[in-house]
């Protein structure tokens, strides 16, 4: 039976090669297990599962993040519970000691989101890794896609639950006045500051008070791969927060939370990813 221990304590051990460049997995194509991750937001009528049966990365299995995340909740995205996570790991044959490549074919960046889940239940941080560039680098490199089925074999996986890599409204809200952790928002500035309407109904429009905004799109270059790290240590910087404090990700829906998540530790090589899982999505409830 796995173990299903629930820390609150995480060692932070430094975390290398977050990303991972399209020649690296080229080369290691073989000792990796590679998940494909595409999500889409609603209005592109896109569909990740569609795109992938048609083309992926040899080997990549499908990683959908609507199934796999809570169902018993009108939240997006929300993390599962740990004997959930284990089933998936489970059925999609990998192991705890597997080093991890994901990918996506999406705006937003959902790879992102994959890799916290991962690291939040408890997988080696320094085997889990994002694609820079995703799908639309490799197929500009014309480096090699099929649209094969994947057969996986049942493996066994033990999940840790690290508990302190997530927030929760309550601990969002008291925060406002303990001033422990700074929040920093991924969404669109006019989103941010009110000035638009909310694309998922029944939301107000603004923010979380004393937050920051930082969106996600400024970190991320026209061919899907993240900006330098001096790049992105001059955007954190400019937002002029307490640096030894640790930062909490928002945004819509916990996705492009974790793509900041992912940029922060780019350059801060003891940061593991902790987001406010149910994100605007929750706290703009009207």
């Amino acid at each position: 039976m796995p173990s299903r221990r629930i820390s609150s304590k995480i060692s932070r051990k430094k975390i290398r090669m977050s990303l991972v460049e399209t020649n690296w997995l080229e080369k290691n194509i073989d000792n990796v297990k590679i998940i494909d991750c595409s999500w889409h937001m609603p209005q592109t009528k896109r569909n990740g599962f569609v795109e992938y049966n048609e083309e992926h990365i040899p080997n990549a299995i499908f990683f959908d993040l609507d199934k796999n995340s809570k169902t018993d909740t009108d939240l997006p995205h929300m993390l599962t519970d740990i004997k959930s996570w284990e089933k998936l790991m489970c059925s999609m044959g990998i192991s705890n000691s597997d080093k991890i490549v994901i990918y996506d074919n999406s705006d937003v960046i959902s790879s992102c989101r994959c890799w916290y889940n991962l690291i939040y239940f408890g997988h080696n941080p320094n085997l889990v890794h994002v694609l820079d560039g995703g799908l639309k680098k490799w197929k500009k490199e014309n480096k090699i896609t099929n649209k094969e089925k994947v057969i996986t074999k049942t493996s066994k996986y033990s999940c840790t639950e690290n508990i302190a890599l997530v927030k929760n409204k309550k601990q969002i809200n008291e925060n406002i006045y303990r001033n422990e952790f700074v929040v920093i928002d991924a969404r669109s500035r006019e989103r941010f500051e009110g000035k638009v309407t909310e694309p998922r109904k029944g939301l107000r429009s603004g923010s979380i008070k004393n937050s920051f905004c930082l969106p996600y799109s400024e970190l991320i270059n026209a061919d899907s791969t993240f900006i330098s790290k001096d790049e992105i240590s001059k955007k954190f910087k400019s937002l002029k927060f307490d640096q030894s404090k640790n930062p909490v990700f928002s945004c819509g829906s916990g996705v492009t939370a974790s793509v900041l998540a992912l940029a922060y530790s780019l350059i801060s090589d003891k940061y593991l990813p902790c987001i406010y899982d149910g994100s605007w999505a929750e706290y703009g409830i009207i």
